[in-house]
């Protein structure tokens, strides 16, 4: 059904599961300056000026799940599941504190040499993330985030302390996490302070191309250090579906699928697209490149393309269809009415995971990797402590049986590797109350619990779909 070779396994963040924000030297990222819903979170997350000073009684990434103490007993509970591939990321600012030293911070490498061994020990191959939203917060204050050039150089002087340490350890790795979030949530992706700016789209798209050059640099570095590397880049993913077949639905898709792989584009093919041209006139956007950009973006490009998939998005131009919007994974879109929607207002397309891989693999010809993948709900223990989550079985199970179709469709795939796995932070709204994990975790959104760990159903479930190579799905 699978590969024999498929990558079965999970998925977690350092800044939504580790905590111990400032434990071992570590210093702050922006993610640790979010506070809860209650305290703002969604209003921070696009106007984070007035947040920067205060102090707020919440910050959800501070203790988070406390994978920091207790990544030994979490990566046994993973190894038990039987899971091949460990996706999780660095916090940068743990390796630099500010994120401009000279030296990196030996105490914070000390955690990441204790946790790859460990999964190494149990046969787990790490797949890790080089920025997963956490920019130190030391370079958002001292150079204004990636808006400034001299960051692709504080990044580069990372990853190569990480590819050289992690040598042998570490063989996958991806270099931005959804990357295109840069142009919907511009703090998170970048490190941006945008409020005063006279042309936000000019600072987004210039702080973008820093990075495109720096994921290149890095993917360069990597291929030096180590020949078995294997670096790609991630975009959270999900093809526009035209509202209807009237023809400027139809370009009305084929524009925001522009604009969502614009950056991807770069990464892959080693060039700013044709229709990058169009888009920056009508913004107003004129980037500003270095000599050895072009040449550098052509001679590193990514060896595969990871990316994370929750709902196909729509896109549409009357009116009666742009009346009722929903989130697509911190995008816009347009309600399908074809489709279910979950509680926070994500709809659900398994079918869409499908297509999506299959316009993916004939846009870039390159191997593919599910880096992320799930649903997010209220998951409620009963009296007797278990947590019966037969929905979410349901969703994985249709979602994995799309991801055979496109493979059997010829979409090369390298693995799938479910979102949050273990309960974590949320990203969007800083809640413990949305959960994706196959194991509990007893923690809730005002901070409180024992985060005492127990196993949902899905958590059996999803064991023998690794034990059967996919072939089991009841």
């Amino acid at each position: 059904m699978f590969p024999r070779d498929f990558m079965w396994g999970a998925a977690m963040a350092a800044n939504q599961c580790e905590g111990a924000y400032l434990e071992d030297g570590k210093g702050l990222s922006i993610a640790d300056l979010l506070p809860d819903a209650a305290g703002g979170r969604w209003d921070m997350l696009y106007h984070p000026e007035p947040y920067l000073d205060k102090k707020l009684p919440y910050y959800p990434s501070h203790e988070a799940i406390d994978f920091y103490h207790r990544y030994k007993e979490d990566i046994r509970l993973l190894a038990d599941m039987g899971i091949r591939a460990f996706r999780t990321s660095v916090s940068w600012p743990r390796i630099f504190p500010q994120g401009d030293e000279t030296e990196p911070n030996e105490s914070g490498l000390g955690f990441y040499d204790g946790l790859f061994e460990e999964c190494r020990r149990y046969g787990i191959e790490p797949v890790v993330t080089l920025c997963h939203f956490d920019t130190p917060y030391g370079l958002v204050r001292r150079y204004g985030g990636w808006k400034d050039r001299r960051v692709v150089d504080f990044y580069c002087r990372y990853c190569r302390v990480l590819f050289e340490r992690y040598k042998g350890l570490v063989r996958y790795w991806m270099t931005f996490n959804e990357i295109n979030m840069m142009t919907h949530i511009p703090f998170l992706g970048g490190g941006l302070l945008l409020d005063g700016e006279p042309n936000r789209a000019q600072a987004i798209y210039q702080a973008a191309h820093h990075q495109l050059v720096a994921s290149a640099a890095a993917t360069g570095i990597a291929h030096e250090v180590d020949g078995q590397n294997q670096v790609g880049c991630m975009l959270a993913a999900g093809s526009y579906y035209p509202y209807s077949c009237h023809p400027e639905d139809v370009m009305a898709a084929v524009e925001k699928n522009h604009e969502n792989y614009l950056f991807t584009d770069v990464q892959s093919r080693g060039a700013y697209p044709g229709y990058a041209g169009r888009l920056f006139e009508e913004k107003e956007v004129s980037l500003e490149m270095e000599p050895g950009d072009e040449t550098l973006l052509r001679e590193n490009t990514v060896d595969y393309i990871g990316f994370s998939y929750y709902s196909s998005r729509l896109a549409g131009t009357g009116e009666e269809a742009r009346k009722n919007r929903v989130d697509g994974n911190a995008v816009d879109t347009l309600r399908n009415p074809y489709l279910d929607i979950t509680p926070w207002g994500r709809q659900i397309d398994p079918v869409g995971l499908r297509i999506t891989m299959n316009d993916l693999y004939d846009r870039y010809q390159k191997p593919l990797f599910v880096v992320e993948n799930g649903l997010g709900c209220e998951d409620k223990p009963e009296a007797d402590g278990t947590v019966c989550d037969g929905y979410r079985i349901d969703y994985m199970r249709d979602h994995i049986v799309q991801m055979r179709e496109a493979m059997r469709d010829g979409v090369p795939c390298l693995g799938y590797l479910p979102w949050g796995t273990i309960d974590l932070i949320s990203a969007g709204g800083g809640e413990m109350k949305k959960r994706y994990g196959f194991i509990y975790v007893d923690k809730h959104n005002d901070g409180t619990g024992t985060l005492e760990r127990r196993k949902k159903k899905s958590y059996d479930w999803y064991r023998k779909v690794i034990a059967s190579g996919g072939a089991d799905l009841e």
